[in-house]
């Protein structure tokens, strides 16, 4: 076991060495900051930062009673058994408890649950999916805890809406003297909000549009991918202005359509690939299990790097994915219309469940049961999964199918961040500077649609683990409020004992 340990620290050390070589060696603005956000990059997502989420997590798991696990039949019950109940609320300035984690879920399910779970398996090797699951696990609380503080000390705009997050419960939780620290958190969301949660997900559907029209042409090569480019961006802006437009509540009733079907569409997709392989669901389980413990791995190196490489993947794409103990979600919980924080944490448990457990899963086995050709040691997108459901539904199907689910995946992410960011530059400058944001955050649109956007990605992809630091400072801090309002809510609903 040490030797894995050595392995896990030399890993991170020859990162951080290479990053820092790259930086002294840069010339120019672009080179100094591609070179000074690659070395931030590693950092906050890479092992320790990683380690860090996963050990908040654990400890909010001990202090909440294991409450993902122990009470997880309860959990769905007042989750999954109320989907298909009426949801409505008279307060004008609240979305409906399902409209505030649909809200939320749009804004954690996009891409990464499709080309990022590609990209884990590629580079970290199966394995990595098993980490993804063990970082879900604790995860869960994680996000629990995050919305516990977001309700508990939310406040009213003086638009009579409801308004939360990392802000204001590091603010409001923790006092005056740590201001500074929701200040920093509401700088780094704002700024992702443009990047992570707008032009990268438009750039990732213009993609499979692209590929759309290429594989049902005859002629690629007369394709003309920047009109293509031009017209799907418009039309984005165009529904975008009209859902941002029109208030949080026109908001959580879009996603609360579009987060079930896009859901349901993608899972009943990767049910049939499982099904037709079904014989393999064995052998790529063993696969995953081995590879996770470096047992036949599939990449070069070691036992000890293997199963380093394999944690590091699976832990950041699977924090990177459902979000939890970066401080994003518990924005949109906080507009919820509820009883108490505990109805509305719960929502929590259940998001990360359906985001990493459920659909990052079956990502992972259509990409692994099919035995599809996978180059691994080389970064893989949304192409990968959509060779691996090819396989069953053939390559224009799949084209079509993908572009749907991806487009929807996207989207519903653009409008999740979009309340994200306008609520963090709200609470920088107040709300007359909210309708500005949402302005430029639909030019970005376009942005996104029309340009070449690594460097963006990797800058916003940056700031978004940024966010993970004084939010899990807050809550760690914090977590004894949410251990008393944990414990109090389940003694309030034990049934009376018979005398």
């Amino acid at each position: 076991m040490s030797g894995v340990f050595g392995e896990i620290i030399s890993l991170i050390t020859s990162t951080t060495a290479g990053d820092i070589a790259a930086l002294k060696e840069a010339s120019g603005f672009i080179g100094i900051l591609t070179a000074g956000n690659s070395l931030i990059n590693n950092i906050v997502w890479g092992l320790p930062c990683c380690f860090l989420i996963i050990l908040v997590g654990i400890w909010l798991t001990c202090g909440n009673g294991f409450i993902q696990f122990s009470k997880f039949g309860y959990v769905m019950k007042n989750t999954l058994g109320l989907l298909f109940k009426r949801h409505s609320t008279d307060d004008e300035g609240a979305m409906t408890p399902f409209q505030a984690m649909s809200t939320a879920l749009a804004g954690t399910v996009g891409t990464g649950n499709i080309a990022g779970v590609a990209g884990a398996i590629t580079i970290g090797g199966p394995g990595a999916v098993f980490w993804m699951w063990i970082s879900a696990l604790f995860g869960m609380c994680t996000k629990y805890s995050e919305i516990v503080l977001a309700v508990k000390f939310r406040e009213r705009n003086k638009n009579g809406e409801w308004q939360g997050g990392p802000m204001y419960y590091i603010a409001n939780g923790l006092g005056k003297n740590w201001k500074w620290l929701a200040v920093l958190f509401s700088v780094f969301a704002t700024f992702a909000s443009f990047g992570i949660g707008n032009m990268t997900q438009i750039n990732s559907i213009v993609g499979t549009v692209d590929n759309l029209f290429l594989t049902f042409s005859s002629n690629p090569q007369a394709v003309n991918t920047n009109a293509i480019h031009i017209v799907v961006g418009l039309i984005l802006m165009a529904v975008l202005a009209v859902v941002l437009f029109g208030g949080i509540k026109r908001i959580g009733k879009t996603t609360s359509v579009l987060v079930p079907f896009m859901a349901a569409l993608y899972i009943i997709g990767g049910l049939v690939v499982v099904i037709v392989n079904i014989q393999n669901i064995g052998p790529t389980f063993k696969l995953i299990f081995d590879n996770a413990f470096g047992i036949n791995p599939v990449i070069g190196g070691t036992a000890g790097y293997v199963i380093a490489n394999s944690i590091k993947m699976g832990f950041a794409r699977g924090c990177f994915s459902n979000e939890a103990g970066l401080g994003s979600a518990p924005i949109a919980h906080a507009t919820a219309d509820t009883p108490s924080p505990i109805h509305q944490a719960i929502y929590g448990i259940f998001e990360v469940f359906i985001d990493t457990i459920i659909i990052c899963t079956l990502t992972a086995l259509i990409i692994l049961l099919p035995n599809i050709e996978v180059a691994y040691g080389v970064k893989a997108g949304a192409e990968l999964t959509t060779a691996g459901l090819a396989t069953v539904f053939g390559a224009e199907f799949s084209a079509i199918f993908m572009t749907i689910a991806l487009g929807c995946f996207a989207f519903s992410t653009v409008l999740g961040w979009a309340v994200y960011g306008s609520r963090s530059l709200g609470y920088l400058f107040g709300e007359k500077g909210i309708k500005v944001y949402y302005v430029i955050f639909i030019l970005m649109v376009m942005v996104g649609a029309t340009m070449d956007l690594s460097l963006a990605w990797n800058i916003s992809d940056t700031m978004n683990g940024l966010m993970a630091l004084p939010n899990l400072l807050g809550v760690a801090l914090l977590s004894p409020v949410v251990f008393k309002l944990t414990k109090e809510h389940f003694q309030s609903i034990k049934p009376a004992k018979k005398k």
